[in-house]
């Protein structure tokens, strides 16, 4: 035994990932006493600017956008009570095929190896027992996400820690569900093409390949409010007008898969933690 605190470590891409995909688990661990560490690896720069202004449009000031959503990472921390936050500061890289993913400095154009360096560092800080990141196609395919992966799995190459390894996913008939529902709020919406269609289908995972479903429910309003805290956030919007009991609904279970484990606890489980307490 030893007096280091049990520690999650989450590594996200962009500020809000951290409320999107663990915003439940990072307030239900902190609550349980659990040493939470959010890494965000870009600065958020290819994100909205005030009054929903895109990046290229005219009014768009990206280092207006870094601090704006510096800030409104801050408010989420403190929301999601994170004990440890570290920013990386890659500039953000952008949607795939964006003219900003050649930029030099993005976090797509980063060597695995420099990125996974830093982050390394951090791991041999901290030393998490859970580690949560993205899979190899950062879930949806955006560069950002896909590089947070990368060197998550080359830091721990580069380290003799041998922590839970966890990807973020959802259950297909989860994907279901958020498609009704967004049908529901917004009637006008067009069906989907094909070939947009079929490529929805492929995000998350089916059901029975999910290992890890952790019950968030009553950390759900704290998720919510941390969503809120990055309301300058078009994709955002969403969620928000749900109302707090409807997105408690859709949003209360945050799912996982295992991809690394030296605890031997059974599968699926209930919590990152199975088998270190």
């Amino acid at each position: 035994m030893t007096d280091r605190p049990l520690t999650l470590m989450a590594v996200h891409a962009h500020p809000d990932d951290e409320a999107t995909g663990t915003g439940g688990v990072l307030a239900r661990y902190a609550a349980e006493g659990i040493r939470t560490v959010l890494v965000t690896c870009t600065d958020g720069g290819c994100g909205d600017g005030p009054g929903g202004v895109k990046p290229g449009d005219p009014g768009h000031d990206p280092a207006a956008v870094v601090l704006m959503r510096r800030q409104e990472l801050e408010a989420s921390c403190d929301v999601l009570k994170v004990s440890e936050l570290e920013m990386l500061d890659y500039a953000d890289s952008g949607m795939m095929g964006w003219p900003s993913n050649d930029a030099p400095g993005s976090f797509w154009q980063t060597p695995v190896e420099e990125g996974a360096a830093r982050l390394a560092e951090l791991m041999r800080h901290y030393r998490p027992d859970v580690v949560v990141t993205y899979d190899e196609n950062g879930f949806y395919g955006h560069p950002d996400h896909i590089q947070a992966h990368r060197i998550t799995m080359a830091a721990l190459e580069m380290t003799t820690l041998t922590p839970k390894v966890y990807w973020t996913t959802m259950p297909r008939s989860g994907m279901q569900r958020f498609g009704e529902i967004m049908r529901e709020f917004h009637e006008d919406m067009p069906e989907p093409d094909p070939a947009e269609a079929a490529a929805m289908a492929e995000i998350g995972l089916p059901d029975d390949e999910i290992t890890t479903w952790v019950d968030t429910t009553a950390f759900s309003s704290q998720k919510f409010d941390a969503l809120a805290a990055h309301a300058s956030q078009g994709e955002n919007i969403f969620f928000l007008k749900m109302g707090k009991e409807r997105f408690g609904e859709l949003m209360g279970t945050e799912t996982f898969v295992r991809v690394k484990d030296a605890t031997g606890a059974a599968v699926p489980e209930n919590d990152l933690f199975a088998g270190l307490r």
